[in-house]
């Protein structure tokens, strides 16, 4: 076997092995993920992509799904609100907050940081998944966090 032959063959089953599908064929479908138990997107974009067995959902803030209103609020009743629409997405993909691997958290502010964690570490008591926190400019609504996750079975 030549050295080109067996470099493709490696670099065509590296991604199915990293989604969790050795020795699949085709490479496996790209599903959006839709509930109205989180808010509708606002933008030319999806609540989650289901891709194999990996879940990419999109970031969160505190909207209320009933009424895609923003709800202001503290920043622990914002941080709650924000999991708990990334809970109904990540459900409404088949995974749940347990199966979460991945966070990004995006503070408006981040001497808010400890009043977040309080609340985060309430929805990942397990193994918490692997997180990336910072403080941003502005948020969409200035809202006071926004947290996008990845979840994989």
């Amino acid at each position: 076997m030549n050295h080109y032959l067996r470099v493709t063959l490696a670099s065509a089953f590296v991604p199915l092995l990293v989604l969790g599908i050795p020795g699949c064929a085709t490479a496996p479908a790209k599903d959006a993920v839709s509930t109205k138990e989180a808010p509708a997107a606002i933008g030319p974009y999806s609540q989650g992509i289901k891709f194999g067995n990996v879940l990419f959902l999109a970031g969160q803030i505190s909207i209320d799904p009933k009424t895609n209103q923003y709800v202001a609020g503290s920043i622990e009743e914002q941080t709650a609100l924000t999991l708990e629409n990334l809970k109904a997405v990540a459900v409404a993909g088949g995974m749940s907050m347990a199966d979460i691997v991945s966070t990004s958290v995006f503070l408006k502010d981040i001497n808010d940081f400890a009043k977040m964690n309080a609340v985060y570490a309430t929805y990942f008591k397990d193994k918490p998944p692997a997180r990336a926190t910072v403080q941003v400019a502005r948020l969409p609504r200035d809202a006071l966090i926004e947290i996008s996750a990845i979840a994989a079975k």
